[in-house]
């Protein structure tokens, strides 16, 4: 009995053992080929590149604006942000008026048109600039002749023919009427009449300055008032940018910095301006500085009034920068697009050109105005010809091709 127990015992022993071995073989595989595939995998993953290549036909090339760059040297970190307006000074603004009222005869302008310093925008009429002329005429000759008396006196006092007191008198009549013969040839000259011409009621109104005409308040038969304003004409050769500084960066401001800019409601394109004057006084009760900043390129474009985000480079540390727009998201990262070498490729003699680009990580840092930071994280010529608009079209055509794959390079 106690020789059947020990058997029995040894027997399901072997059992165990042999049940435990087999089930250690039939798993063994199947853990080694999960390693064996994680280790696939994980390979793929670190040969599989981000970049990738889409490419577009010229049509294609054509309809989406592709506008192509490369990177620009800009400081982006030490700069003072402020805002402000473009504003002309007042020597570069005229209101054109009369001296004398009169009536609108004709009018030779049109809002919005060039003008030169000195040429005729209108005319009046009144019958008063022909009794000024009249009166001219009168004192030149009564000049004539009191000139011709003062000196047959002068030469009688000097040979004490006459007695001095009809020399004094003849002196006296002659210097009067000299003095209100210059004053009417003065006002003659003032209303831009030619004293030597025949008398006239119609005198001319001139441009007081070069520039463009922004505001006309006279139309034809209307009067024209002494004192009030007629014509509006401004010049902007000399528009410059105002720009609000608070005072904590008040002393990092200094003459003669950079200046860039953008206007607040129009496209990110960058203007360049040098500060010229800092304000010396806070302006209307806040604590901020106007800093006046000329503007250096341009000026053509621009019109008083507009509102400027600015840019005041107080430093000399600058890094390459790419508009904003060039830099697409995907995937939890930044790429841009570069278009390839040789990027018009033709496989037949008739077949139409085509735009090979390909995407390149990067890491973006700063952004100002409209512009960023970019570091690439594979190397590019010096000289790639960089996406710097159209780069979302192009990645959308890069996810509608195989489902976001394209040509893996």
């Amino acid at each position: 009995m106690k020789k059947s127990t020990i058997l029995y015992s040894i027997i399901a022993a072997v059992l165990v053992l042999f049940v435990i071995i087999y089930f250690t073989r039939e798993e063994k595989p199947v853990a080694m080929e999960t390693e064996a595939e994680a280790a696939h995998q994980q390979e793929k993953e670190v040969e599989e590149p981000a970049s990738k290549e889409v490419a577009l036909n010229e049509a294609q090339f054509k309809a989406s604006s592709i506008e192509l760059g490369t990177f620009v040297s800009k400081n982006l970190s030490e700069v003072i942000n402020a805002n402000g307006y473009t504003k002309l000074p007042p020597q570069n603004q005229a209101d054109v008026s009369v001296y004398m009222p009169g009536i609108v005869k004709s009018i030779n302008i049109i809002e919005g048109q060039p003008v030169r310093k000195g040429q005729t925008i209108a005319t009046i009429e009144s019958p008063e600039f022909t009794k000024l002329q009249e009166a001219y005429l009168t004192s030149k000759s009564n000049l004539d002749f009191l000139k011709l008396e003062f000196n047959r006196q002068k030469i009688l006092s000097d040979e004490e023919v006459n007695s001095k007191k009809v020399f004094q008198r003849t002196k006296s009549e002659y210097e009067i009427e000299k003095a209100r013969f210059n004053s009417l040839q003065r006002q003659l000259s003032v209303l831009h009449i030619n004293p030597g011409s025949a008398p006239t009621a119609i005198v001319p109104i001139v441009a007081p300055i070069s520039g463009f005409v922004t505001e006309i308040n006279i139309k034809i038969g209307s009067n024209a008032d002494s004192g009030k304003p007629l014509v509006s004409i401004v010049d902007n050769s000399m528009l410059h940018v105002d720009l609000l500084v608070y005072e904590k960066d008040l002393h990092k401001v200094k003459t003669g910095q950079n200046v860039r800019f953008v206007l607040t409601n129009q496209d990110n394109s960058e203007i360049m301006g040098k500060i010229f004057s800092v304000g010396k006084a806070f302006e209307n009760e806040t604590k901020s500085v106007a800093v006046h900043a000329d503007i250096t390129n341009d000026k053509q474009k621009l019109i008083p009034g507009m509102y400027v985000n600015a840019l005041i480079d107080i430093g000399l540390n600058k890094v390459n920068a790419l508009p904003l727009e060039a830099i697409v998201k995907a995937d939890g990262k930044e790429f841009v697009f570069v278009l390839e070498e040789g990027h018009e490729k033709e496989s037949k003699p008739n077949e139409a050109k085509s735009y090979h680009f390909q995407r390149i990580e990067v890491k973006t840092g700063t952004a100002q105005l409209g512009y960023v930071q970019v570091a690439v994280l594979q190397p590019i010529a010096n000289d790639a010809k960089i996406v710097l608009k159209g780069a979302y079209y192009i990645q959308s055509h890069l996810i509608k091709s195989d489902g976001g794959g394209g040509h893996e390079h």
